[in-house]
């Protein structure tokens, strides 16, 4: 079945039903932020995730209020967003941004075992595309330190929004600069810590310094 989102009605003109919209959002950040409701009183937390097919791959420590909450079935929302440009207008009430954002709704599966393991692996992969193959595997002590959840991407739980425009032509006389400052994300040389055994960069580390540049 085809996966429709959410109803937006702020700017709906934004919104996508296109579920490829969706995933690309998505992939293109590595942070979200996670919010769910305890006790009447709204946690909201910031961390990293990774889309693997048609969900969505969350993990922190046992210690954290919202991930416990999430683990125990407390409905959630992930929320994701991308700055893409900032929009300079000829006032500042004029002025916007682009950028596209997505929200998945729901709640969440708490993995174990070897679900939970790859899992991890698919997070860290997604952080560092080929890095687990080069360290240990994670034990059984720090997978026991670790909630792992799976947030699925269902009909109806999901928007996307984007803006991609310039600001709208002023209706009054302005002799002020406007136009787009284009934002993006670059990644810098990696530094080799004091206490490393080894000095060479990996090439996990180098392919992803070289894929952001």
């Amino acid at each position: 079945m085809e996966k429709q989102p959410q109803r937006v009605t702020r700017h709906p003109e934004r919104a996508s039903t296109a579920r490829g919209d969706l995933d690309a959002v998505l992939d293109a950040s590595v942070i979200g932020t996670l919010t769910t409701v305890a006790d009447g009183r709204p946690l909201v937390v910031p961390m990293l995730y990774a889309r693997d097919g048609d969900r969505v791959l969350l993990h922190g420590s046992t210690g954290a209020g919202a991930l416990r909450e999430a683990a125990a079935g407390a409905p959630v929302a992930l929320c994701v967003a991308v700055l893409d440009g900032i929009v300079v207008a000829h006032t500042t009430f004029e002025s916007s941004v682009n950028y596209r954002s997505a929200v998945v709704s729901g709640t969440c599966e708490r993995l174990s075992g070897q679900e939970a393991k790859r899992a991890l692996d698919v997070i860290s992969d997604r952080v560092i595309p080929g890095r687990v193959a080069e360290v240990r595997a994670t034990n059984a002590k720090e997978r026991a330190a670790t909630v792992v959840l799976s947030l699925p991407v269902l009909e109806g739980r999901w928007t996307v929004k984007a803006r991609d425009a310039w600001s709208d032509v002023p209706d009054e006389p302005s002799g002020a600069w406007v136009g787009i400052v284009p934002v993006t994300t670059t990644y810098g040389e990696p530094r080799t810590a004091p206490f490393s055994p080894a000095q060479e960069v990996p090439a996990s580390v180098r392919m992803l310094v070289e894929a952001h540049r």
